[in-house]
């Protein structure tokens, strides 16, 4: 589905490098045609400056998502989850990644959140990527626990699994 919202901008780069932004940070496009986060409205000028590009850009790609039904049934929904990835350090907790062969697989979540419970392990959040929206899609899961070499072994030797790292 990524690649197919990107073919619909495949002209211009610097509405892709918009779209990636609106799809990784969650950020929806309202009825008007304005960007938010919420309720909360984001200024087109923020956007165009984190992205460096011309602020009309931004505008571009807004009328062009509104004008498109299925852009506009999927940017007029999505939404943003708070993730405590970036905030693990200040909060001592740890953030498992791990990158699978095939993400497409039914019940890697499930065994992996298994095994952890197994050992004792709770869990304060998961976080999957999905692989319709990146390349290489991983799962993180943060917990406030430090994890053992042995469980860490344990989700390694999984089939899926390609790599683990914390």
């Amino acid at each position: 589905m990524f690649d197919e919202i990107l073919e619909k901008f495949e002209g211009s780069p610097s509405q892709q490098a918009v779209i990636r932004l609106f799809l990784e940070r969650g950020f929806s496009v309202n009825e008007e045609g304005r960007v938010v986060s919420g309720g909360i409205e984001i200024p087109y000028t923020g956007i165009a400056r984190e992205l460096d590009v011309d602020r009309r850009v931004v505008d571009s790609t807004t009328d062009a998502i509104l004008a498109d039904p299925e852009l506009k049934r999927i940017f007029t929904n999505i939404s943003s989850v708070p993730s405590l990835m970036d905030l693990a350090p200040v909060l001592d907790l740890t953030v498992l990644t791990i990158e699978v062969a095939s993400a497409g697989e039914a019940g890697i979540v499930a065994e992996v959140t298994g095994i952890l419970a197994d050992h004792g392990v709770s869990i304060r959040q998961v976080l999957s990527e999905d692989p319709e929206f990146t390349d290489d899609p991983k799962l993180y899961v943060i917990t406030d626990a430090d994890l053992s070499g042995e469980l860490l072994v344990e989700i390694r030797e999984l089939s899926y699994v390609r790599r683990v790292g914390f």
